[in-house]
């Protein structure tokens, strides 16, 4: 036997425990992932007790088919007798806090609803609010915001230093405008300004009519600034301090739901892999390589269109 063929030898009996390796490694993946995905589909069931449903309304506002989804879960779920909203958000698009509020009103026509308001609930987090029965805040949160906001990144000085030109061939003035390849025309500033003004008058309008306020108030109140929750309280954009206890109270109180109805989280199913790690594979694998940013500003390309956003650059 020639050295070549105990290489040969070698080499065959390496290449089948490699094999059988990366076979056991896909079968070990396989069974954690289906172990994960009865998990997850067992978790989407409804409870079997009654209860109060806890619903996070957490970061950008985006009117996002998983979160609806819930909201339409819990609405039709006849165990939870009430729904607590616990909104942690600056806002997002003005579309998906209509979808959101939509939802939320629809719900409040078949069982009661409380907001708690945590650090933010600005903008459009507070959209989300003034949908319910009740909004509850603590003293230091921040909330408000009440306005419209519509920007675009305008790159036409970088693009001339780089030597790079833009032609556009397009059938009207007003196609594709404002663009990024060129300075706002007036035309195009004034009637991106109507959106702006048309979301706002919707904004007010929603605050007029789920807070009671008379419009000339809203109309002072609605210059883009923020509150703090006793600020809030002062001026009737909110009805009571406090946090999740203070909506529970207010539920037994004024709802008569009783005394030992417990509260439970319900959340829309998560991907298997956040099931496994708790992380999606895309942000880790984005952190593993150094760029921990990308994926919040894969977030942020979300948000094209107006918004109602507390802080748009973040």
């Amino acid at each position: 036997m020639t050295a070549q063929d105990i290489d040969h030898i070698i080499n065959h009996i390496s290449l089948r425990k490699s094999r059988r390796r990366w076979r056991w490694i896909a079968i070990i993946l396989f069974v954690i992932g289906l172990i994960a995905l009865i998990a997850n589909l067992a978790g989407t069931g409804l409870p079997e007790r009654e209860h109060v449903a806890r619903i996070r309304i957490d970061g950008l506002i985006t009117g996002d088919q998983a979160s609806i989804d819930l909201l339409q879960r819990v609405t039709k779920d006849d165990k939870a007798k009430a729904v607590i909203l616990r909104i942690d958000s600056p806002g997002g698009t003005t579309a998906g806090s209509e979808a959101l509020y939509d939802e939320i009103r629809a719900m409040s026509a078949k069982k009661p609803v409380v907001a708690v308001m945590d650090t933010v609930a600005a903008s459009g987090g507070y959209i989300a609010a003034i949908a319910a029965d009740h909004i509850v805040a603590r003293g230091n949160t921040i909330t408000g915001s009440i306005g419209v906001i519509f920007t675009f990144p305008e790159v036409s000085r970088l693009l001339n230093t780089v030597g790079v030109t833009v032609e556009e061939l397009k059938s009207g003035d007003l196609k594709a405008e404002p663009s990024p390849y060129k300075p706002v025309s007036e035309k195009a500033r004034a009637y991106s300004m109507t959106l702006v003004e048309d979301g706002f008058r919707w904004f007010k309008g929603l605050v007029v009519d789920r807070r009671k306020l008379d419009a000339a108030k809203v109309d002072a109140l609605a210059d883009g600034r923020v509150f703090t929750g006793r600020q809030a309280k002062a001026e009737g954009l909110i009805d009571e301090l406090g946090g999740e206890e203070a909506a529970l109270t207010w539920l037994k109180t004024e709802k008569k739901l009783p005394e030992a109805i417990e509260v439970l989280d319900r959340r829309p199913p998560k991907p298997v892999s956040e099931e496994l790690f708790g992380v999606s594979i895309g942000s880790r694998a984005l952190d593993w390589l150094g760029f921990p940013h990308i994926a919040q500003m894969a977030e942020r390309a979300k948000l094209d269109g107006l918004l109602v956003l507390w802080h748009p650059a973040l």
